[in-house]
């Protein structure tokens, strides 16, 4: 053991005096070991940070929630001519899916519509994101409030003038006063606040709860009738546990008895699946996690030929010293470990250079953005692992071929 110690120690001595003496050539030949390691770990902890962010954003919905509209969520056989022909759910399916599913936990409707500016005094708050839907929505999107209520059933039917805020626009309007009670407007109507949503942070899907603010839905029905203007969407919420295979067959056959399609004829809308959605999206982070390993793997075995370089000058340069050494009763194995430790370390100091650069611009990041970059310490080992099995297979061939020098010759070429 105290063998080893002895190795490691004179090892790292002679790898700070090849970065000391030969600066240049040195860090060179660590790029590429710097270059590979960052461009990984900088891809796994991107996509780390992608991943804890959609889980985040995702933690208070249902995997199994079914949105029923006219588009696809994702890719799809159907052309897209015929996909633009297909009608929009209505408000009058909605009333009656509810009224006749099994198994299902709540149904709620939802229009996506433009974004808007509110006003409250002189106050205004620009690009607001609308979110017009019926009284279920506050358990099916799993919502949280930090002041007042959701709309009830009885406003969500009658189409009350009653807003709900996301916790951005009541900083935005009414600053440390409280807005419940208060009057704003939206549409050129007036809205009395009657709740606050707890802060979200920034969304991965688009718009954050923070800048929204949810209204019944039949306001504005009430308002513009079922315009071109606004996207509708039936959301499903099954009971846990369910079929789900059947459940979506039983959504489907009830559609389509309340459309009055005949058989045969092709389904004119989709049953869009939110965990197909992120299986879709993590297959998307699966490509780009290979993309990173294949476009690394060129850079590490760029590296791994610098390190292969400068340990077979080292063994050039200390031929004299490796004679000296075996004369005096060196085994072979000495000297093997002696390079093969010296290739590990000048290659991890190259892989910790790049863990550093990826820490920086992680901690950057975050500062600039509203997303937090993670580096995790499951990739800090990788990334240093990575680098010690480069730097094991590049000084492998020089440290057995300094092993097996012959010590009169080696100290004979010294001279």
């Amino acid at each position: 053991m105290l063998l080893y110690l002895r190795l490691l120690k004179e090892s790292l001595s002679f790898a700070i005096n090849a970065l000391r003496n030969n600066k240049l050539r040195t860090l060179l030949s660590l790029l590429g070991v710097t270059i590979g390691i960052f461009s990984i770990i900088a891809v796994l902890a991107a996509v780390d940070s992608l991943d804890r962010k959609i889980s985040k954003d995702l933690s208070s919905l249902d995997k199994n929630t079914i949105y029923l509209i006219k588009f696809s969520f994702g890719p799809s056989e159907i052309p897209q001519w015929k996909r633009e022909q297909f009608p929009n759910v209505k408000y009058d399916e909605y009333v009656a899916l509810k009224n006749s599913l099994n198994n299902t936990n709540q149904v709620g409707y939802q229009l996506f519509v433009n974004h808007e500016t509110l006003k409250y005094d002189s106050r205004t708050v620009a690009d607001v994101n609308i979110v017009p839907s019926s009284f279920e929505m506050v358990d099916i999107d799993g919502l949280s409030f930090d002041k007042g209520r959701f709309y009830n059933e009885s406003e969500s039917n009658s189409g009350s003038a009653v807003i709900v805020l996301g916790y951005d626009i009541a900083e935005g309007l009414f600053g440390a006063s409280d807005p419940i009670g208060k009057n704003i407007r939206l549409y050129g109507q007036r809205f009395t606040v009657i709740g606050v949503i707890a802060k979200q942070g920034a969304g991965f899907f688009g718009d954050s709860n923070d800048t929204s603010v949810y209204l019944p839905a039949n306001f504005l029905r009430r308002m513009y009738g079922d315009s071109d203007s606004m996207t509708p969407v039936i959301v499903l919420k099954p009971e846990k546990g369910v079929d789900m295979d059947a459940y979506k067959a039983e959504v489907t056959q009830k559609l389509r008895a309340i459309r009055g399609m005949k058989a045969g004829e092709m389904d004119n809308f989709f049953l869009n699946v939110l965990s197909g959605f992120t299986d879709f999206i993590d297959s998307i982070l699966g490509q780009l996690n290979v993309v990173g390993w294949i476009i690394s793997g060129f850079s590490l075995l760029v590296g791994g030929f610098g390190i292969a370089n400068i340990m077979f000058v080292s063994v050039k340069e200390r031929t004299n010293l490796i004679g000296i050494q075996k004369s005096l009763g060196a085994k072979n194995r000495f000297i093997l470990f002696q390079f093969l430790f010296e290739a590990i370390i000048l290659s991890v100091i190259g892989g910790i250079i790049g863990l550093l650069m990826v820490w920086g611009i992680a901690f950057i990041l975050t500062k600039a953005l509203d997303f937090e970059f993670v580096l995790s310490f499951g990739n800090i080992i990788l990334g240093t692992t990575l680098a010690g099995l480069i730097g094991l297979i590049s000084g492998i061939l020089p440290a057995i071929s300094a092993a097996n020098l012959d010590p009169v010759e080696a100290i004979r070429t010294g001279m």
